[in-house]
């Protein structure tokens, strides 16, 4: 920082960090190998009981895991080294989908083993998402999770589309068996390519306590402190404009468009979060907390137009510009895991991370009740209508958090600027 401008951080800048670069393609061969994997699922439990409702639940109990284990397992990435519990759990997750490619396998069996690799998912990315703080200095990191969350994203706009080839090419076990091969070639990049750090310091002199209560301190921290809790509230808006993910079909029947329709439409808001994540990066580290709340606001906003039931290409652009801002939730999540001390960050990614994906999966419940009660339309509208005003209340709960005075876990300038060294728990 000079003269009290917040230096902007450079792409060269991230990619430069060596242990960065191997965490980046760890986690993108993560991404591909759960995109493969449940194509490969999907493919193989319709093969064996050609039902198409067999087939959902199995795709739907690929996030079940996440909900119920997320805060409960996140916490090993605190209590034991975080490249050590990257490592393990990749090697876990390599054998766990290995044995699901054995076609003798009962399909009971089959789901039992994809429960447990979802699960072991969680401590991985908790502990990940601990490490890049302690390796990226301030904006760096910033800007190094904008590239991992535009992977994700690519990956929902390319990835089935992908997966699908790749499972007509070498089949169901063929297509198990290549993402057992991701997982073991990541767990080789973080072995090698990440360095070994301590188990992270709470900052006091106390003993090591119980897990329960760990996980216990862990929501305490998040719900008590104004400024942690203000961020989770404005993560959860995601609920409201998630919607148009799992109305996307119906709705294009709505407007008269078919199959093509719907695939339009669910691209458009993954390729305008993309484009947003990339112009969010342009922007200076101070003005991109001051435009949390508008942006959840606007992520909301253009679902009200639905009400009208536009035609495919206005709705396309809607959903592009819900998508576009929602890249709020960069510097949001961001600020919020730079926020924590080091010694809880895992525990703490766990619990918000539960809160995000309860908060979707609650959305789209509710949406697609009121679109089975009225239509698709109306149902994006009533939400886009109703997140808005959420977005309002929780950006009015996270202007009070940032006064001064409002608790601990200030978030200081620096702490989102290249100054690493007053970042609350930083690594050295």
């Amino acid at each position: 920082m000079e003269g009290g401008v917040i230096e902007r951080a450079r792409w060269r800048d991230v990619f430069g960090h060596a242990e960065f670069r191997a965490l980046f393609l760890a986690g993108v061969l993560s991404v591909a190998g759960d995109q493969l994997a449940r194509v490969a699922l999907s493919v193989l439990v319709f093969d064996r009981t050609n039902s198409a409702g067999l087939t959902a639940l199995t795709y739907a109990l690929t996030y079940v895991p996440d909900l119920l284990f997320g805060p409960l397992l996140a916490g090993f990435a605190d209590r034991y080294p975080r490249r050590t519990v990257m490592i393990v759990t990749d090697l876990a997750r390599a054998v766990l989908v290995a044995a699901m490619a054995i076609q003798a396998l009962p399909l009971l069996v089959v789901i039992v083993l994809l429960l447990g690799l979802q699960a072991f998912g969680s401590p991985f990315n908790a502990a990940r998402a601990a490490t890049l703080p302690a390796v990226l200095p301030g904006d760096h990191y910033v800007l190094g999770k904008a590239a991992n969350d535009m992977v994700v994203q690519f990956s929902q706009v390319l990835g089935f589309g992908t997966g699908g080839v790749i499972v007509v090419a070498v089949g169901t076990s063929g297509g198990l068996l290549l993402d057992s091969a991701t997982f073991l070639v990541s767990a080789a990049l973080i072995a090698f390519g990440v360095r070994h750090r301590p188990v992270p310091s709470r900052g006091t002199n106390e003993p090591q306590t119980s897990y329960f209560k760990d996980l216990a301190s862990g929501f305490s921290l998040v719900t008590r402190t104004p400024k942690l809790r203000a961020l989770v509230l404005l993560a959860t808006i995601a609920g409201f404009y998630v919607t148009v993910e799992g109305l996307a079909v119906p709705y294009a029947h709505e407007i008269g468009g078919g199959p093509q329709a719907a695939g339009l439409l669910l691209a458009a808001s993954p390729a305008g979060a993309v484009a947003g994540m990339w112009l969010i990066t342009l922007w200076p580290p101070e003005r991109r907390m001051g435009l949390l709340s508008p942006l959840a606001v606007l992520a909301c906003a253009p679902l009200i137009a639905c009400f009208f039931a536009p035609g495919l290409l206005p709705t396309v652009a809607l959903w592009a510009l819900s998508g576009l801002a929602s890249a709020y939730h960069l510097p949001t999540s961001a600020a919020f895991v730079q926020a924590v001390p080091d010694g809880q960050r895992g525990q703490a990614f766990g619990v918000a991370s539960t809160a995000l994906k309860g908060s979707q999966g609650i959305g789209i419940l509710l949406a697609g009740l009121v679109a089975d009660q009225y239509s698709p339309s109306f149902a994006l509208g009533v939400m886009g209508a109703a997140g808005a005003v959420a977005a309002l209340a929780a950006g009015a709960a996270w202007t009070r958090a940032r006064r001064p005075g409002t608790g601990a876990l200030e978030l200081a300038p620096d702490e989102l600027s290249g100054d690493s060294g007053n970042i609350p728990g930083r690594a050295s």
